[in-house]
């Protein structure tokens, strides 16, 4: 995705679940700690797509990030 379309797909929201913290920039970087800002995460994001956080649903308004059956069942129906 390229850095247009993950600050569209994010919009408002906050930046940081969409971000893959079983990723090995995740570790390196040290996310957890010292979390990147909107901009940045979204530029890592469009560099490195394994940082974005998978599977990776949207419908309508929603966005489930992972899977969750129970969640994904609800957003089916």
């Amino acid at each position: 995705m390229t850095v247009q379309e993950l600050d569209s797909l994010i919009g408002k929201r906050d930046h940081l679940p969409f971000l893959n913290p079983r990723n090995e920039i995740y570790r390196e970087l040290n996310m957890k700690a010292e979390p990147p800002t909107r901009d940045e995460a979204i530029r890592l994001m469009a560099r490195h797509p394994n940082l974005i956080r998978r599977p990776l649903l949207v419908r309508g308004g929603e966005i489930l990030f992972g899977f969750d059956q129970a969640e994904w069942e609800r957003i089916k129906s």
